[in-house]
């Protein structure tokens, strides 16, 4: 299997291993893994940790999902920033046109919801997060990791191992 173009979207205050553990696994599996954020300048985890982006949200391809094979969507405190930009919702709804992978992980659902994409859908999240999934029409399941088509959710880190295990699964196709 040739390696997969994967795009992740993040911002300042995202939950270090809900970045870090899937986009190593990715790396492992012989995929590429391109990081964008605001700014295109180095940004700090809720843990420390920090992540030098390869490309600025301002400078996304206009149609994201016509380049790469994956949406990686962490969660933490990132989410809340990046659902306000518009390049950001662009680039969930071109992967969602495309019939393409889309995880999200703890608060990285926030993007989809404020995208209007999870109408209909069966999503989990972090359990803040889970009222505003069913007022954006979603079912929410309490459970690890929750696969409905092309989307991939899970709830938290201690949820990562089958997260990670779906995307791969999802890339394998």
């Amino acid at each position: 299997m040739a390696g997969k173009k994967v795009l992740c979207i993040s911002a300042e205050g995202f939950e270090d291993t809900e970045l870090l553990c899937p986009v190593n696994r990715l790396l492992e599996e012989g995929h590429t893994v391109d990081i964008a954020a605001p700014g295109n300048k180095e940004f700090t985890g809720k843990h420390g940790y920090s992540v030098h982006p390869d490309l600025s949200v301002d400078d996304l391809p206009p149609d994201p999902a016509t380049v790469y094979d994956l949406l990686l969507l962490p969660g933490g405190k990132a989410p809340a920033t990046l659902r306000k930009i518009d390049s950001v919702l662009e680039a969930a709804k071109s992967f969602d046109a495309a019939g393409k992978p889309i995880a999200a992980i703890c608060h990285g659902p926030q993007i989809l919801i404020t995208a209007g994409l999870l109408q209909g859908k069966q999503a989990t999240s972090y359990t803040s997060v889970a009222k505003e999934l069913k007022e954006a029409g979603a079912e929410y399941l309490d459970q690890e990791v929750v696969v409905d088509g092309s989307y991939i959710f899970s709830r938290n880190p201690k949820d990562i191992p089958a997260f990670n295990r779906e995307i791969i699964a999802q890339l394998r196709g």
